[in-house]
């Protein structure tokens, strides 16, 4: 049963030809929509609104603005920056004038930046403020073809005076000076091009290597929006709020792909950090984000209840364990009794409701996690509360999704079933083939890879999995990181890292032990939450790293680690663990933009700590360096204690 669901029907499906690109669908919406509000961003605390007749006069004045600047059909644009209203206006923008869009993770350090740039031969960068500009300031001499730099923000940049400097400003009034003179260039250029020109080269997360370019069509973005929109209908009264990086596939998703069709209304925070707050205020119908958030979001609920008064802990624990009770029933598809519907129906009236309103997720229809698998205790914590969670499998190289779980028929170990027109298979290694006409066109400059990932005419993901008997993908990991335990048994350590995190004294667990003598983990403690648990016992402390090794907090993470391995086959139980003296971090190459662990990296960089897990010693001294993303470094000398796990029956 949806919750707080719109129950009006879903605009007409549009009718994608190889002719459609985005920016003639955009201007269709448009003319359709007129009036409605398109997007709103909070700002100061008020929550401003844009019809989507204001958003085409920002769309049409940057475009003509930026032709007018030397934008050539086919040009690469860079785009960095937080999620707010510019970076779509400059984004659209761009594919209406037949440029080709290049987003960056707004956090990226400047090699980063600069490879990016350079290897798409990008000739605009189009940055939100001064730390966007710094960053292309930084890197000019070295990207030959960029010519100019775009800022939308002034805050910090009034006295600077490079000509390769101007403001989006400057350029949306070179645009409107434009269309007064010329109404129909902006028509003109819209109308120009087609579907299987290049709309966005999007750079994967590069676990292993350097991120490789994906070319994504105008005709591969439409048909995963509407093949999305085929199981799940968006309507126009609805709201999203867009959070994730625009970077991320995940959002240009449900940002483009899909918000141009449905015709939903885009939120954007004030802030990155201020996300769930403004999550709870708009309460949206529609949700994506990666596993993080929802680990974070239980974690968040699971102080709370440790908070509480008794009776109020005893509340929530029953109308939890009603809820994973129905839940669980759902998922194996039994009956639910009389009884139990009643007992739900009281449930949800006294704490679930309250639950999903707390975390914003109070009308939520369809909830979507992806980019990582979620671990079974969080996917279940949500529907045990009513959040119609749905895993969903995909890539950037199939722009975004592929695979997803119906309302009607979610299980807990896959992630579902193939969208409408796309078809998987397992080749007979294990790895997950598919076909859709959402597969990217290739790799920009790398025609080896390209052959390599579009053998056969099917898209290899490199990743391992099987078809169940009812039709469902169950995904297994990463080819390149699965696991041999000791017994020869293949196994995925992403899976008992998942079911650590739902400690809310872990925020991160790396899982060790292919072709080795026993199981071991590293763990990242959460620095919030476990220092709240230590205060509250009156452990006093000054940092991360003396937090992590204080020994009652080493047997706080020792009890999680002994309760997840009881869910665990033998050999793929954790034997020994150490508290990791800080979080993992992208800055530091140990986690991808989009947070995934690079196992590569780490077992070269704390080759030292792997090696004393597999030892017999008690603690291992370590020294390294930190990187700051304000470009400071920091020498860390710390001795890490080494924890044996009692192994139980």
């Amino acid at each position: 049963m949806s919750r707080g669901g719109n129950e009006k029907k879903s605009a007409p499906e549009i009718t994608i030809t190889h002719d459609l690109t985005i920016p003639k669908v955009f201007v269709q919406s448009v003319a359709k929509y007129g009036s409605k509000v398109a997007m709103r961003e909070k700002e100061y605390g008020i929550w401003r609104p844009l019809t989507w007749t204001e958003y085409l006069d920002r769309v049409k004045a940057i475009t003509l603005g930026l032709v007018a600047m030397g934008l050539q059909r086919g040009d690469k644009v860079a785009l960095i920056g937080d999620n707010r209203p510019e970076g779509l206006w400059a984004e659209m923008a761009t594919l209406c004038a037949g440029g080709v869009a290049v987003w960056l993770y707004q956090e990226s350090l400047i090699d980063e930046v600069q490879f990016i740039v350079d290897h798409s031969d990008a000739k605009f960068i189009i940055g939100e403020g001064q730390e966007e500009v710094d960053k292309a300031l930084a890197i000019q001499d070295k990207c030959p073809k960029l010519k100019q730099v775009i800022w939308d923000d002034p805050k910090g940049l009034r006295r600077y005076d490079d000509p390769i400097l101007t403001s989006l400003d400057k350029v949306m009034e070179r645009g409107r000076v434009i269309d007064h003179t010329e109404p129909h260039r902006f028509d003109e250029l819209v109308k120009m091009g087609g579907g299987e020109d290049v709309a966005l080269l999007f750079y994967t997360s590069g676990t292993t290597s350097a991120p490789k370019g994906a070319l994504l069509t105008h005709w591969n973005m439409l048909k995963m929006g509407q093949n999305l929109l085929r199981v799940d209908p968006a309507f126009e009264s609805d709201n999203f709020v867009s959070f994730l990086p625009f970077a991320w596939i995940g959002e240009q998703m449900m940002s483009i792909s899909c918000g141009i069709q449905a015709g939903f209304t885009i939120n954007f925070p004030e802030e990155p950090e201020s996300s769930l707050e403004d999550l709870r205020e708009i309460a949206p119908h529609m949700m994506f984000s990666s596993s993080r958030l929802y680990e974070q979001m239980v974690r968040g609920m699971q102080v709370k209840y440790a908070d509480s008064t008794w009776a109020k802990r005893k509340l929530y624990e029953w109308g939890l364990n009603v809820g994973y009770e129905i839940a669980d029933r759902k998922f194996d598809k039994k009956p639910i009794s009389l009884m139990l519907q009643a007992q739900g129906k009281f449930a949800d009236a006294l704490i679930q409701r309250t639950l999903r309103d707390h975390l914003g997720l109070a009308r939520i229809r369809n909830a979507y996690t992806g980019g990582s698998a979620i671990g079974p205790d969080h996917f279940r914590f949500f529907h045990a509360i009513g959040v119609n969670l749905k895993q969903i499998y995909g890539q950037t190289e199939i722009a975004g999704i592929s695979v997803l779980h119906r309302t009607d028929d979610v299980k807990l170990d896959t992630v579902g079933k193939p969208i409408p027109e796309t078809e998987i298979k397992i080749a007979e290694d294990g790895e997950i083939l598919s076909k859709s006409p959402a597969v990217f066109k290739g790799y920009y400059k790398n025609d080896e890879a390209t052959a390599k990932t579009l053998k056969d005419g099917w898209l290899h993901s490199g990743d391992n999995g099987f078809i169940d008997d009812n039709g469902h993908l169950v995904f297994f990991d990463r080819s390149k990181d699965i696991m041999v335990l000791s017994d020869k048994r293949k196994f995925s350590p992403v899976f008992a890292e998942s079911r650590l995190k739902f400690s809310p004294y872990i925020k991160d667990a790396w899982i060790i032990g292919h072709e080795r003598s026993c199981v071991t983990a590293v763990i990242c403690i959460d620095y919030g939450v476990t220092g709240r648990w230590a205060e509250s016992k009156g452990i006093a402390y000054t940092s991360y790293q003396e937090l992590s090794q204080e020994p009652r907090v080493l047997e706080l993470v020792q009890k999680a680690v002994e309760q997840v391995n009881k869910s665990l086959p033998e050999t793929a139980r954790v034997r020994r663990f150490v508290n990791m003296f800080k979080e993992f971090d992208a800055d530091d190459d140990e986690l991808t933009r989009t947070k995934k662990i690079r196992r590569g990296f780490l077992e070269e960089r704390y080759k030292l700590i792997v090696d004393a897990l597999y030892s017999s010693m008690k603690e291992v001294r370590f020294n390294t360096v930190i990187n700051y993303e304000d470009g400071r470094v920091q020498n860390i000398d710390t001795l890490l204690k080494i924890v044996d796990v009692a192994q139980g029956k």
